[in-house]
């Protein structure tokens, strides 16, 4: 196994308020980690810290084997890190298309007059982005949508085209932060295969996720957080039968959550 990403000692605070303490987690090639624990146990601050929205107070976090806490998101975002968000991002007055080559051209070179002039090495360039966000849309099962208005998408399909935005920037791992939210079971069962696929292609996956049957199904080991802490770690069936973690979270919301 291959490790992508290496958490180390992640502590953030907010006023008196550590939302989280000492947190460390790895991130290997080609498999899906889960983060799941109670409403405000920290999640999606510690995922903030990860892509560079919140500095760090202490700790470190490495990509690839080099330092990336510290950096600026789009700084992250070029070293191999992409992610979704629990709220959906998109932008709505674009096609399904242009979203897509959005995520992509912000790994193109940075030549602004080339493009101003639209030189051949431009072009050559935008035939590549063209080419790469068309077979992300096939991968992602919305190829007979690429035209449509991203606003116009039913919602489960905005969270796939979120999925495949992030996939354009080719990287090494992505977070996702809630993509079951708000779906219906079908939905949840076609991002499962979505989420599968990606870690099939040597992608390191890691999910915030409340929906215990997704959890379950795709992840090959979970982390537990409870308020801003570490709780457990392990594979699914090992998180599932740990006494600390049902009564923190498994307990009381698996009639819930399904």
């Amino acid at each position: 196994m291959t490790l992508v990403l290496k958490a180390t000692g992640v502590t953030k605070s907010f006023g008196g308020l550590k939302a989280v303490q000492n947190v460390s987690i790895e991130a290997h090639a080609g498999q899906v980690l889960s983060i799941i624990g109670p409403n405000g146990a920290g999640k999606t601050t510690f995922f903030n810290c990860l892509s560079g929205i919140y500095p760090l107070d202490s700790g470190t976090v490495e990509l690839a084997g080099k330092r990336i806490n510290g950096l600026a998101p789009h700084q992250v975002s070029r070293a191999g890190l992409s992610r979704s968000f629990q709220n959906i991002r998109l932008f709505p007055e674009m096609t399904v298309l242009q979203n897509v080559l959005v995520g992509r051209f912000s790994r193109s070179p940075r030549q602004i007059l080339a493009s101003v002039l639209r030189t051949r090495s431009w072009r050559r360039e935008e035939d590549k982005a063209l080419a790469r966000s068309k077979e992300l849309l096939e991968f992602a099962g919305l190829s007979a949508r690429a035209q449509a208005w991203a606003r116009a998408l039913p919602y489960g399909l905005q969270r796939r085209l979120e999925v495949a935005r992030a996939l354009a920037t080719d990287p090494k791992i992505l977070l996702l932060d809630e993509p079951g939210a708000g779906m219906n079971p079908q939905e949840i069962g076609e991002m499962m295969g979505l989420v599968k696929s990606i870690a099939n292609l040597g992608i390191a996956v890691v999910v915030i996720e409340h929906h215990m049957k997704l959890v379950m199904e795709i992840s090959d080991r979970i982390v537990v957080l409870d308020h801003g802490e570490h709780l457990a770690e392990g594979t699914p069936e090992e998180v599932r039968r740990n006494p600390r973690v049902v009564e923190a979270y498994l307990g009381r919301s698996e009639d819930q959550h399904g």
